[in-house]
């Protein structure tokens, strides 16, 4: 029988080998994270093995509050202990670090594979979630991506998590911190919360400058303005007089003392459009644009001030400083 005339049964067949295929590849990659509430028993949370030197990536909303944590999995034969070197609230990334390189079975840790460039990822593809809450054997879900590239509310409600991966594989009870695999076992993202029967992984390749991040300082250095800001629309008749097409900005309704802005001229009621070259229409955009990059840079930043455009320059500092 011809590849083309396959019969059903036979499709089937070569899917379900190539989904058992890709969790026997990855399985010893997953782990699970147990805190303090969970020692004892329980299911925690998951996590994946970054690198073969004992460093694991989570979400930070399963170790939040916590300095230690429990590692285990059937791969490891043991229970280990890990230090919480890094969180980063923003992006729900958290990074652990194991002292024992070495399974009590002998096998080295097996770090899971990750895609050498930017995922290409394309709606409708088959994609894998693999958890493993309660530190034995991995547990696996399939589904496909329904939208490749878009913007979440974090499930805390506080921040948008930016560029994630939207997918229709369900994420039980323990799956945050688990990888998210494409069909040749590589990892394109990591598995954070599942809300209105979608699955929200964030990307491998924002994660990657964000464990580097992690690694360096305990966190995710980000720019620093010192504003108090609400989004706003601009009304017709005010684009028309200053000879703009944009229609929304962030109306400043404080200026901390001492501050990048305070330094800037920033003044109450001024309403920011643009930082850098990039329009700022909403927190979100804003929230986007404050990366470590633009501390200590000299930037453009455009505002509305009386009904006319303005023009000032803003040297972003480090938010950690204030």
């Amino acid at each position: 029988m011809s590849k083309n005339n396959e019969s059903p049964q036979s499709t089937l067949t070569s899917l379900s080998d190539a989904i058992v295929s890709v969790a026997e590849k990855v399985s010893p990659s997953v782990v699970g994270v147990q805190t303090g509430r969970m020692f004892g028993g329980g299911a925690g949370g998951s996590g994946v093995i970054w690198s073969s030197d004992g460093y694991i990536v989570t979400c930070y909303h399963v170790v939040k509050g916590f300095r230690e944590v429990q590692i285990s999995s059937q791969e490891l034969g043991s229970v280990m202990r890990a230090d919480v070197v890094g969180k980063d609230p923003y992006s729900d990334i958290a990074l652990l670090k194991i002292s024992n390189m070495t399974a009590k079975s002998g096998k080295a840790l097996q770090p899971i594979e990750i895609p050498d460039s930017g995922e290409d990822l394309k709606a409708g593809q088959i994609v894998l979630a693999l958890a493993n809450p309660f530190g034995e054997q991995a547990s696996i879900t399939k589904g496909i991506i329904t939208s490749s590239r878009s913007s979440v509310r974090g499930w805390w409600g506080r921040t948008m998590m930016n560029n994630v991966v939207i997918t229709d594989a369900r994420l039980n009870p323990g799956y945050s911190g688990g990888p998210l695999v494409d069909i040749s076992g590589k990892m394109i993202g990591l598995n954070a919360f599942y809300v209105s029967s979608r699955g929200i992984a964030i990307r491998t390749s924002k994660i990657k400058g964000i464990v580097e991040n992690l690694k360096s300082y305990g966190r995710v250095r980000r720019a620093y303005l010192g504003i108090t800001s609400y989004p706003i629309s601009i009304p017709e008749e005010v684009t028309r007089q200053a000879g703009m097409s944009q229609d929304s900005g962030l109306m400043i309704v404080s200026v901390e003392p001492n501050s990048p802005a305070k330094k800037a001229g920033l003044l109450i009621g001024d309403v920011v459009l643009s930082l850098d070259g990039n329009k700022v229409g909403s927190l979100h955009d804003i929230e986007r644009l404050l990366t470590q990059e633009l501390i200590g840079k000299a930037v453009k930043l455009a505002v509305l001030r009386s009904e006319k455009l303005t023009e000032l320059t803003i040297v972003p500092e480090d938010a950690a400083s204030h």
